[in-house]
């Protein structure tokens, strides 16, 4: 069988019953690369480098052919035309670097591959041995794909390319998508607003619902990262979208009134859709000019509420519901100053001291230390009861203000 084989990889007998390809020691028989190599020298004193075909040229090996000049080594990818097919072996032409064998572990791997390749289909593969008994330069399919995928997905990043690919499955982090074989996440923070789980409490488990209901559906999405030593690949939904969103966005400007619907509540702060394809968020520091302690408490999801652009940044808009009302500090500005006595009101305690109000939207810190420790300061001031202080800093530009206890201490 092996005989055959040969014979079909080396063409026939010539007259002087040697065949064609064999290699021997003499100069008239000697092997033909260490011929060129060797003519080459004296006529340019440096070998020849390969020269593409036009079908090498076009392939999407095309890089790694065009930079070979040297014979290839372990771990090149390289390319040519099938010559040979056997029940366990499969031989390519490397020509003018030798002869390609995908046998044994690598054919069983690549088999479903290999069925449908025929004698002169150009085929590219990856150097993985060069110390075949037979001389042959041991080769594979499989890790040639991987590598010509991995080399193609850092295309599509540099290209920004757009894939439309459906979503396999869910987990509370984000969801799974294949692409050419490879299995990629894209986390939820890179969704389109339109498909970002917006959870009012935050619960794992209540996200992992929301992304469920998006495996199977198909989504425009691009590569931002990919990583083959690690098999990472993640994907994001955003890029997609970006020159559309940037065309809305530029209808607005800073300081614009704007109305819209909320279409979601959670601790952070308040998702309100302006218009199709395009949200915008108030934070929970945006929501009120007093302590917001839950954003739930002031809107419900449905409702339609007006607000100020404070920012638009990266395609992304700030929105302010506070800046609509009358800024308190302006007023407390006219009215207090530092050493003054005051009354407030204990609103919230923190790892620093208590918060307490002197009006509607003013309020400065108690701190710990005028205690001596949290124990003391809790059993001194009551949540939403009235204590004297004293204003000890006052600075209405920043709304910030700190107080000094100025009742009796336990």
């Amino acid at each position: 069988m092996f005989k055959k084989l040969k014979d079909t990889l080396t063409g026939p007998k010539d007259g002087s019953g040697m065949n064609a390809g064999d290699v021997t020691k003499s100069e008239d028989a000697a092997d033909p690369f260490e011929a060129g190599v060797r003519t080459g020298q004296q006529e340019d004193k440096k070998p020849k480098e390969p020269e593409l075909t036009e079908a090498q040229k076009k392939s999407a090996m095309a890089p790694f052919a065009a930079a070979m000049k040297n014979p290839p080594s372990i771990g090149d990818l390289v390319e040519g035309p099938v010559i040979a097919v056997d029940k366990a072996a499969i031989f390519v032409d490397l020509a003018p670097f030798g002869t390609g064998i995908i046998y044994g572990r690598e054919f069983i791997i690549a088999r479903d591959v290999i069925k449908k390749i025929n004698v002169g289909d150009t085929i590219a593969a990856k150097i993985v041995g060069d110390d075949h008994k037979e001389g042959y330069i041991e080769l594979s399919l499989k890790e040639a794909r991987q590598a010509l995928i991995w080399s193609e997905a850092e295309s599509a990043i540099k290209e920004k390319k757009v894939l439309d690919l459906p979503v396999k499955e869910a987990n509370k982090g984000g969801l799974l998508i294949e692409w050419q074989g490879i299995t990629g996440f894209l986390p939820a923070s890179q969704l389109k607003a339109d498909h970002y789980p917006k959870v009012g409490d935050g619960n794992k488990d209540k996200i992992l619902d929301e992304l469920k209901k998006l495996v199977g559906t198909r989504l425009e999405i691009s590569i931002i990262t990919a990583d083959p030593k690690e098999g990472k690949l993640i994907f994001s939904e955003k890029g997609s979208e970006h020159k559309e969103k940037e065309k809305i966005v530029s209808k607005y400007e800073i300081g614009d009134e704007v109305e819209g619907l909320v279409t979601g509540v959670v601790d952070f702060g308040v998702f309100i859709k302006l218009e199709e394809g395009l949200e915008g968020l108030v934070h929970i520091s945006e929501i009120d000019w007093g302590l917001v302690d839950d954003p739930r408490n002031f809107v419900k999801a449905g409702q339609k509420i007006r607000a100020k652009i404070i920012e638009i940044k990266d395609g992304k808009i700030s929105l302010s519901i506070k800046q609509l009302k009358p800024n308190p500090w302006i007023e407390a500005a006219k009215k207090y100053k530092k050493d003054m006595p005051v009354t407030g009101v204990v609103i919230k305690f923190n790892k620093h001291g208590a918060l307490a109000s002197i009006e509607e939207g003013v309020a400065g810190l108690v701190h710990v230390s005028e205690f001596g420790s949290e124990e003391k300061l809790r059993a001194a001031l009551e949540l939403g009861k009235t204590y004297p202080f004293k204003i000890a800093l006052f600075d209405p530009k920043e709304q910030k203000m700190a107080l000094a206890y100025a009742g009796e201490k336990k």
